[in-house]
């Protein structure tokens, strides 16, 4: 059996789209060297690390086996920023979804506040819906790879819970109509990637698949716990059946769209008066924060967060992170970014106990750009 590489190769999640297209026959970059394919399927496993996999080999040994590549995931390894960056072909720096939430400015003028892409929601991932005061087209306006298969003629599919279809993400990111198959579980899944496939067909067909119960349970009982082995070695076995079962005219190419670290020490934010003063917005997630500090504060910001995470964060300015092309290259999209960008190091959780309970309470998180959560998979069954 051939075994993960040792480190991933310069490619990035970002990459894997344009190669599909170009795969199918559309004038495009292709920087995976993918063969011309009939039809393709592209599987999303959330939460899929490749550390994760070399770590628990045995509980995945098609995985193992098959995971011949390694990529990045991009930074923040969050899911919004990752599937726009999938489905677009570029870093968040250049289609602005710069992480788990960020503070906005609605279009028809009033005050930014904060943004969560995943649920598409104001202020926090249970707030009020934003589809009126950000239409999903406009926040993120670049064409998506998808769009520009359908626009080719190749028939564009969906595999995924159907709640996902018509949300703000999927529609800022994915933006093609496409057809939707429904599916909840691995096996419903499979049934509906078969399906669309498996049928002789004049014209080519694409498939994006997503599942996410590893994630989820990545976030509840922690990546390694018994639970999420179990998980584990579902998604093994589905990804085993269907690189048998696809037909042999079809590529099949599986990803995910970050690793996940457990939680080892956590640091409340909330229960830290100094990191709030001066500050207007705290966005992000636990494992990477943006901070929007009010006019004038910004270097007094800067100072209080940098003395107060000492050893358990990386804390930079907007400038700082620009100038490292930490989100990318370009700014684009620079005023989204926080005026003090704080990345955790080790298993350090940046929390908000009262802010944020429910995302403070997960056993597992990501965002950051350790190899655990940065490095990814990447399956490639090409055409017989």
């Amino acid at each position: 059996m051939s075994a993960l590489p040792a480190a991933p190769s310069d490619h990035s999640l970002a990459d894997v789209m344009p190669s599909v297209a170009s795969a199918l026959g559309v004038d495009i970059r292709n920087p995976l060297g993918l063969d011309p394919a009939g039809d393709a399927v592209l599987v999303l496993v959330d939460g899929l690390g490749a550390e994760l996999i070399r770590a628990h080999a045995e509980d995945a040994p098609t995985l193992s086996a098959l995971a011949t590549r390694m990529i990045s995931a991009g930074f923040p390894a969050t899911t919004a920023t990752s599937l726009t960056s999938l489905a677009v072909g570029a870093p968040c720096s250049r289609h602005g979804i710069v992480g788990y939430s960020f503070r906005l400015s609605p279009a028809g003028g009033g005050p930014p506040t904060t943004f969560n892409p995943l649920r598409w929601t104001l202020r926090a991932a249970d707030g009020p819906s934003a589809l009126d005061a950000f239409p999903p087209r406009e926040v993120q306006s670049r064409p998506s790879l998808l769009e520009v298969l359908d626009g080719e003629g190749v028939g564009v599919h969906y595999v995924m819970r159907p709640e996902f279809r018509d949300s703000g993400l999927t529609r800022a990111a994915f933006r093609a109509a496409g057809t939707l198959r429904p599916a909840v579980s691995l096996d419903e899944v499979r049934d509906g990637i078969l399906d669309a496939v498996g049928a002789p067909s004049r014209t080519r067909r694409f498939v994006y698949a997503y599942y996410g119960d590893l994630d989820l349970i990545g976030h509840i009982h922690g990546p390694g716990s018994p639970e999420w082995r179990r998980s584990l070695r579902e998604v093994d076995a589905f990804v085993a059946g269907l690189a048998t079962d696809l037909p042999r005219d079809c590529t099949l190419v599986v990803t995910a769209d970050h690793g996940m670290v457990a939680a080892e020490t956590v640091v409340d934010l909330d229960a830290h008066p100094a990191l709030s003063t001066g500050v207007e917005h705290i966005a992000g997630e636990a494992r990477v924060r943006h901070v929007y500090a009010r006019p004038g504060a910004g270097g007094d910001v800067l100072a209080a967060w940098r003395d107060g995470l000492t050893g358990r964060a990386r804390v930079l300015d907007r400038e700082q992170a620009l100038d490292e092309r930490l989100f990318g290259p370009g700014a684009e999209h620079a005023d989204r970014i926080g005026d003090v960008v704080a990345v955790a190091t080790g298993g350090v959780i940046l929390a908000r106990t009262e802010a944020e309970p429910m995302e403070s309470s997960m056993a597992g998180h990501h965002g950051a750009n350790t190899p655990t959560e940065q490095h990814i998979p990447l399956v490639v069954r090409e055409r017989a």
